[in-house]
């Protein structure tokens, strides 16, 4: 056996979410309760399917609900089996944040059954999952887990990129989890402006002082800023290439290659018309490359970055500087080698 010993996170499903909240009579009036049942169901079927696959090739396992996954659940594992879809493999990540333990994706309940593929009328589910981070899905389980742990899968083991991300507040510095996919950096409110001001990072010697431009300081180390460029807008993306097919491309965003290790940034909706400097649209869209470091200092009452999504967040006041780039420890993923599509996460 490659794996001996695997930490299996399991999500919980919208149907268990929902059935908690009808207890307490909270469970929205307009639930399609046997749509998400039916979605539970195949959930369900596909744990018991990759558990027995487990137990048939004598893998020590121990399980444990997405909610519930702590640091103390990574004592002693060589590998990481999230099943569900992209989410539980995103929030399964941001644990993983040295890097040293691989990562397997499960999508337990695709969105395109073999049933589905015969029937090429019918109405799509959009509660199932697209799995993009998935290597495995429930179909093709049985067939390819055995081949993941007797390490005949190597090759589909690469190490993704991820986002480094500090924020410097008056009295604290604090680092954020790893970003697999994107951060979003906005007002908390869709409709107000964000502000800041974007510029880059360039290492000082330890005993400058004669420096006459702008200059900050993130874990000691002075920085030179430059390059700076006031931002009214409604915020801005940053994606690794991983995430690169995710929001940043229905953003607007431009396709990357998966081994790029570089990060994309796009500002979203620029006000260029409220700036003094002279401005082109190229400046909206751009890419961090490796050993650069962007800089952002928020110029708004309140900011949010949104790490991978809407669960995992970090507030922002006035006056708060963010350093970001690519040297957050690499993860490696199990993951599928065919062709890319814009929309595939």
């Amino acid at each position: 056996l490659r794996f001996k010993n695997i930490l299996v996170v399991i999500k919980q499903t919208a149907f268990e979410e929902y059935s908690q909240l009808k207890l307490r009579g909270q469970a929205p009036k307009a639930l399609r309760w046997k749509r998400l049942e039916q979605r539970y169901k195949a959930h369900k079927q596909c744990v018991n399917d990759l558990l027995s696959v487990l137990r048939k090739h004598e893998v020590s396992f121990t399980c444990v609900n997405r909610v519930e996954l702590d640091r103390q659940h990574l004592a002693n594992i060589d590998l990481m089996v999230a099943v569900g879809g992209d989410g539980t493999v995103l929030s399964a990540a941001h644990l993983l944040d040295h890097g040293t333990i691989p990562l397997l994706g499960v999508n337990s309940d695709p969105n395109v059954s073999l049933e589905d593929r015969k029937v090429t009328k019918k109405v799509v589910d959009e509660r199932r999952s697209h799995g993009a981070l998935c290597m495995c899905t429930a179909l093709n389980l049985e067939e390819l887990l055995p081949q993941i742990i007797h390490g005949e899968k190597q090759d589909h083991l690469s190490k993704r990129t991820r986002i480094r991300c500090k924020v410097k507040s008056t009295f604290s510095e604090t680092r954020l989890v790893p970003a697999l996919n994107d951060l979003l950096i906005a007002n908390p409110s869709p409709a107000a402006v964000s502000r800041f001001r974007l510029g880059w990072l360039s290492k000082l010697p330890a005993d400058t002082q004669q420096h006459t431009g702008t200059m900050t300081r993130f874990a000691g180390i002075p920085y030179d800023v430059s390059h700076s460029l006031n931002v009214w807008s409604s915020g801005m993306w940053v994606s690794t290439s991983t995430g690169s097919s995710a929001a940043m491309a229905a953003a607007g965003g431009q396709p990357m290659p998966l081994e790029s290790t570089d990060l994309q940034y796009l500002i979203r909706e620029h006000m260029m018309e409220n700036s003094n400097e002279k401005l082109d649209s190229d400046v909206n869209n751009g890419f961090i490359e490796s050993k650069q470091k962007m800089h952002l200092r928020w110029n708004s009452q309140r900011g949010r970055i949104f790490i991978d999504g809407s669960h995992l967040t970090h507030n922002l006041e006035l006056g708060d500087e963010i350093m970001i780039d690519n040297e957050a420890p690499p993860l490696p993923m199990f993951l599928n080698r065919g062709p890319r599509s814009r929309s595939s996460i």
